[in-house]
C-alpha cells in the first residue's frame, strides 16, 4: 500500500481555523443518541460478544478484555475497553501497531479486520466516558505534545469512530509500508487525523453523525 502525502503545515493551518460548534445537538442530543445507541447496540450484540469471548478465551491465554488509558474529555484519563486481540507478553513499549504484528492472535487479526475488537467500546459509551461520534482518544504520550490548535478535541468526549477513522480504515498497513512507523504515525498521520477531527467539530448534527455511524458499520462489514 502506497504511503500517503505528509502536509503537517497545512493540517496544523486546517486545525487552527476550526471551533467545536454548540447548541441543543451537541448539548443534549448527542449525548441522548448516546445513551440510546449504545444500549441497543449492547443488547442486540450480546449474543456477538459471547462468541467473540469464548473464541478469546479458548485460542490463547490472558484476560478477554484489554484496557488502555486514554485522554479524553477535559484532558482526564480513562480507561478504554477493547476485546484483547494479542497475545500476552511483556510490553515493548510500542504503542503502534501495523499489519503482520506478530504481537496479534490469529483470532486477534480477524477481530481488528472487522474492528469487532472496538465493540466494548459501547460501554465505555455508556458510561459517559465517550460518544458514538467524536474525535479517536490518544495515549497520552501523544496528548502531551498537542499544540493549543490541537487541543480543541479535548473539549468534546472522544468518539468510536469520526471521518478520520474512516480515512485511515487501514491504518495498520499504512503504517507497516512506512520505514519508521511510530515517526510516521506521530508527524504524519496523527496531525492529519486531528485536522479532520476539527473540521468535524465545526459543524456536528445528528444527520452528520448518523452518516458517519452508517459509513462506519458498512466500511466494516464490506
Amino acid at each position: 500500500m502506497s504511503i500517503p502525502a505528509c502536509d503537517e503545515d497545512q493540517a496544523a493551518l486546517d486545525l487552527q481555523s476550526s471551533e467545536a460548534t454548540q447548541g441543543f445537538y451537541v448539548s443534549y442530543g448527542k449525548r441522548a443518541l448516546d445513551i440510546f445507541a449504545s444500549a441497543v447496540a449492547l443488547l442486540t450484540l450480546s449474543p456477538l460478544f459471547a462468541m467473540v469471548a469464548l473464541s478469546i478465551k479458548l485460542t490463547s491465554r490472558g484476560p478477554i478484555f484489554f484496557r488502555q488509558i486514554r485522554i479524553g474529555r477535559k484532558g482526564l484519563p480513562f480507561g478504554v475497553w477493547k476485546f484483547r486481540s494479542m497475545y500476552v507478553r511483556d510490553s515493548d513499549g510500542s504503542s503502534i501497531t501495523v499489519a503482520g504484528d506478530d504481537r496479534i492472535t490469529p483470532v486477534g487479526r480477524f477481530l481488528r479486520r472487522f474492528k469487532l475488537d472496538e465493540l466494548p467500546q459501547l460501554l465505555n459509551v455508556l458510561r459517559g466516558d465517550m460518544s458514538m461520534v467524536g474525535p479517536r482518544p490518544e495515549v497520552p504520550v501523544y496528548v502531551a505534545h498537542y499544540t493549543p490548535e490541537q487541543r480543541i478535541v479535548l473539549s468534546v468526549r472522544p468518539g468510536i469512530t469520526d471521518p478520520s477513522s474512516l480515512v485511515y480504515r487501514r491504518e495498520e498497513e499504512i503504517l507497516a509500508a512506512a520505514s519508521d512507523p511510530e515517526d510516521f504515525y506521530r508527524t504524519c498521520i496523527l496531525p492529519d487525523k486531528l485536522a479532520r477531527s476539527g473540521a468535524y467539530l465545526q459543524n456536528v448534527t445528528f444527520y452528520s453523525d448518523v452518516r458517519i455511524i452508517w459509513k462506519t458499520l458498512t466500511s466494516s462489514l464490506f
